[in-house]
């Protein structure tokens, strides 16, 4: 199991991400260990790594200005701070558990796929892949896939599956944190599989004992599968809350029965 050393917790320790920037990345720097990614979504951050040295210089010339003025912080880790931008936007879009509603299109679509079921960790790094295809910018890069499948494997990271028959049509995956998962991406090669595996996850991590599902970015996608913005201090009162939680139910399970 990961333990984040005092040497990973004292890369974040002095930063303030609650008075961080609301629409920019807080921090800039670090590395993506699986040790150092844990640590920073236990802060409320996600990363967002540039896939090219090209990238990281439009990050330079975009944030070099809000660095100097001490307004995006830049933490040790890599050779070039520039590489990785680390955000916790406010307000943050989540999905609190308990309020967990879906659409009424989608719960009609439910109920006529009887050939469509889900899973939970059954290709967690599959998922990841498929998560990255066909985007302009790769933030997904090798280097945090390789991160977040070590997470994987030490029990932080998980994924949902969507199935129709014995083919993946949709998923998501991401990093669970005490009583939040923090949901990273989406795939979906059927209308309405991403949306399901979203709900999917919500209601396994509901029956886990969660209390929210966050999606880190807010937009009209976000507020479709049910996230709601939340002031970014609530949501660190919640991450530090650090509630327990038991495993997510892992089985194939009908999709048909988030309909209900």
């Amino acid at each position: 199991m990961i333990r984040t050393n005092d040497q990973t917790e004292s890369l974040w320790a002095a930063l303030n991400v609650g008075a961080g920037p609301a629409e920019r990345p807080v921090a800039l720097g670090g590395n993506l260990d699986p040790e150092n990614l844990l640590a920073a979504y236990r802060k409320g951050l996600y990363p967002f790594p540039a896939e090219t040295a090209e990238a990281a210089i439009v990050n330079e010339l975009t944030y070099e200005a809000e660095v100097r003025s001490g307004r995006v912080k830049l933490v040790p880790g890599c050779q070039d701070p520039f590489a990785i931008s680390w955000w916790s936007p406010d307000p943050r879009p989540v999905i609190l558990v308990d309020q967990a509603r879906i659409q009424r299109s989608l719960r009609q679509q439910l109920r006529n796929r009887t050939d469509w079921t889900t899973t939970a960790d059954a290709c967690f790094e599959e998922v990841v892949r498929r998560c990255r295809v066909g985007r302009a910018q790769r933030w997904l890069t090798d280097g945090l896939l390789n991160g977040l499948s070590h997470l994987h494997r030490q029990g932080h990271a998980h994924s949902v599956e969507v199935w129709e028959g014995d083919e993946l049509i949709g998923g998501t995956f991401g990093i669970k944190v005490g009583a939040v998962f923090s949901a990273d991406s989406q795939f979906t090669l059927r209308s309405g599989a991403g949306k399901t595996a979203v709900a999917d996850l919500t209601r396994r991590f509901a029956e886990a004992g969660g209390l929210a599902v966050d999606v880190q970015r807010d937009g009209d996608h976000a507020r479709l599968i049910g996230a709601r913005p939340m002031p970014r201090a609530q949501y660190l009162d919640l991450l530090a809350a650090r509630g327990r939680t038991r495993p997510l139910v892992t089985r194939k399970l009908p999709a048909g029965r988030l309909a209900g």
